[in-house]
């Protein structure tokens, strides 16, 4: 199978490669960053996603089986002008390539951010048919996205598929919801860290946890939803602080308040039925992952692991 992945250099980007060429697929990675530590047999090719004629032509040329598009920018920080040609015109340049190029099937990355704060809908799962409260300028992009890709599918029949990732965490995550990524990354380089609320609240879910969803997602001909839930590990952060202090003791997390944060936290609470039963689905215990994210860090400064 040929894969044109567009946004391969970045975060799930480079998770994702490695997993569609232990299956023998074919893979073409298109960024407009250069590609780092890019495993022997991809080919790479710069593009920005901004730009149709730069996308259409990677599609022509590459005629791809499945096109995954994860360029976008997490965060609501970009101006309104940056923002919308990077999250919304370079959707729709993907989708339109997709249209024109008949490509079998398309896939994307929508949010956990769609839904908006967890106290728009009181303390219940989530799935992905409730309505959509985001108001911040990621969230109305992703809603907006999946929006096109309805568009696209009632009027052109196209395959396309959106997942739409918790709060993504790994070791080397620099964007978006990072406070929960923070409360373990610090200490692992024994620096301390504070957050406003001990009770706010995530939904982490690990990167390579991710990227296994999206192969899993991609190989598929004709997923039977329109959208997927990733859900992921309901905890607060004072829960996930106590966790890190369990492998380092003398970690240095504080909170400025102990409650206040639980009503501003978004989608925490999220129901990942469709895709557990459907592709199988389960994921490692956090535990696990905070573990592997700490040693990741210790890795790096040349420290040893630290037991599980």
């Amino acid at each position: 199978m040929k894969v044109l992945l567009i946004g391969g250099s970045g975060f799930i980007g480079r998770r994702l490669i490695p997993l569609l060429l232990a299956r023998g697929d074919s893979v073409t990675s298109v960024d407009i960053a250069p590609p780092v530590g890019l495993p022997e047999g991809v080919q790479f090719r710069r593009g920005d996603v901004r730009q149709f004629d730069e996308v259409i032509a990677a599609v022509a040329e590459t005629k791809p089986d499945r096109l995954v598009n994860l360029a976008y920018h997490i965060g609501s920080d970009l101006p309104p002008q940056v923002a919308f040609k990077l999250n919304v015109l370079g959707m729709q340049n993907v989708f339109e390539a997709a249209r024109l190029c008949d490509v079998p099937h398309t896939i994307y990355a929508s949010s956990l951010a769609v839904s908006g704060l967890q106290s728009a809908y009181g303390e219940r799962m989530l799935n992905e048919d409730e309505l959509r409260h985001g108001t911040l300028q990621y969230a109305v992009h992703k809603i907006f996205n999946e929006f096109q890709a309805q568009d696209y599918r009632e009027k052109h029949g196209t395959v396309i598929t959106g997942i739409r990732p918790a709060n993504v965490t790994g070791p080397d995550k620099l964007f978006g919801s990072v406070d929960h990524v923070h409360c373990i990354t610090a200490p692992a380089r024994g620096r301390s860290v504070t957050f406003p609320f001990r009770d706010a609240m995530r939904c982490p879910v690990h990167v390579d946890d991710v990227a296994e969803v999206f192969l899993r997602v991609t190989v598929a001909d004709k997923p039977k939803h329109a959208v997927y839930n990733t859900g992921g590990h309901t905890i607060g952060l004072g829960e996930l602080a106590e966790m890190v202090k369990g492998f380092i003791p003398d970690a240095d997390i504080r909170f400025e308040k102990e409650t206040g944060g639980r009503e501003k936290s978004g989608n925490y609470l999220i129901d990942n039925r469709r895709l557990v039963e459907e592709f199988g689905v389960q994921y490692v215990p956090y535990r696990t992952r905070v573990l592997q994210i700490i040693n990741a860090i210790r890795a790096e400064e040349g420290k040893p692991p630290i037991s599980g």
